[in-house]
């Protein structure tokens, strides 16, 4: 073996190491090249910096990019001085809640998609697989309608308002949904999102006869805007306990990396490697319930970034979740974001609904990913 072709062979056993700056794989047209997980993360976390100043720039009334790092450095760290007050209050105020709540929502979708794609092992598995959107708009429908959801209505509990209405459908579904899954036999994926799909009709069946029998044209208009989702009531006091359900759940899932390859294989796969499915799956979709619960009564219903973010990713970097899911998370971050960037601004004085946006921007892009002949999921 000549010198060169042994140099050639050592340079590509560098590229497939983990600390490497990407691995090949196989492909159309020869092989082609992977980054590495720890490159992505790293650029995608300098990209989320930069996309958070850009973005609280950009709105009805536009800001100075300098003008905003100004304001932001002031108030994150105190140097320098705070600037032209009405920006002070359009940016810290106003967008910069905004902003970080879409990064918080759009992580924790992709999470929770990434999750239950290996979990149910279904390509065509997301956050609201479980009857959890369907839940949660029955539970809204029924706070807004009924006047429950109003402040100073009957009650201590009714006055929590619609997000907590919102929260507790959405865990009313996701409960009945095991329950019928789990019943009468071990649970399986299958009868899970068979499951699913029969609570979401029935939520949904309840939610349109509360709304054709409804005497309150403002109260359907509500409805029918909280279910398209919106990020307009996004507010300081919300941010933490968001924040704080979703990096809990994303440091519990990093940590349980093996298992969700595991069960990605399947769960004859996963009991030869000493897995039991049936526990595991149930941790995994009580908890990607309780985000996405928190998550939709929050901000409403925010359809496709959970479906369309992790597939994205695992066709980039592999489906191995050690890389995946945290690229995967600020990929969803990202991703929010700026689709409430085009939210804001795409109708002039006017804001659309974020659900109409990422379903327009991740339908030509999951039909894309489609037609790519290469792309599977899981080992198909």
């Amino acid at each position: 073996m000549s010198q060169d072709v042994i140099e050639a062979e050592r340079k590509e056993r560098w590229k497939e190491r983990p600390g490497g700056w990407g691995t090949a794989r196989a492909g159309r047209g020869g092989r082609a090249w992977r980054p590495a997980p720890s490159v992505l993360v790293a650029a995608l976390l300098l990209l989320l910096a930069g996309s958070v100043v850009v973005s609280v720039s950009i709105g009805q009334v536009d800001v100075p990019v300098r003008d905003s790092a100004r304001v932001l450095l002031h108030e994150l760290t105190g140097i320098g001085g705070p600037g032209d007050p009405m920006f002070m209050d359009v940016v810290w105020n106003i967008r910069l809640p905004r902003v970080l709540l879409a990064a918080v929502v759009g992580a924790g979708l992709a999470l929770c998609g990434t999750v239950m794609q290996a979990t149910l092992q279904n390509p065509l598995a997301d956050p609201f697989v479980l009857g959890i959107s369907s839940g949660a708009s029955l539970g809204a429908a029924f706070a807004i309608l009924t006047g429950f959801g109003a402040a100073g209505a009957v009650g201590a509990v009714a006055g929590l308002g619609v997000p907590f209405w919102a929260f507790i459908g959405a865990l009313a579904a996701a409960a009945l949904v095991l329950g019928v899954g789990g019943a009468g036999s071990r649970t399986s994926p299958v009868k899970l999102i068979l499951a699913g799909t029969a609570v979401n009709a029935l939520c949904g069946a309840a939610s349109s006869a509360l709304v054709y029998f409804a005497d309150s044209a403002e109260g359907v208009r509500s409805v029918t805007f909280w279910s398209m989702g919106s990020l307009a009531s996004a507010e300081w006091a919300t941010l933490p306990a968001v924040s704080t359900v979703v990096l809990i759940a994303t440091a519990f899932f990093l940590f349980r990396s093996r298992v969700l390859n595991a069960l990605l294989m399947g769960d004859e796969a996963a009991v030869t490697l000493g897995i039991d499915p049936g526990p595991h799956r149930r941790i995994h979709l009580v908890l990607a319930a309780v985000v996405t619960g928190m998550l939709v009564a929050t901000c409403g219903i925010i359809g496709f970034v959970g479906l369309i973010v992790p597939h994205v990713v695992r066709s980039a970097i592999g489906p191995d979740h050690r890389g995946l899911l945290p690229v995967a998370v600020l990929s969803g971050a990202l991703f929010l974001i700026w689709a409430d960037v085009a939210a804001r601004v795409v109708v002039p004085n006017a804001e659309l609904p974020i659900g109409i946006v990422t379903s327009v921007l991740g339908a030509p892009l999951f039909l894309h990913m489609l037609i790519r002949k290469e792309y599977g999921f899981g080992d198909k």
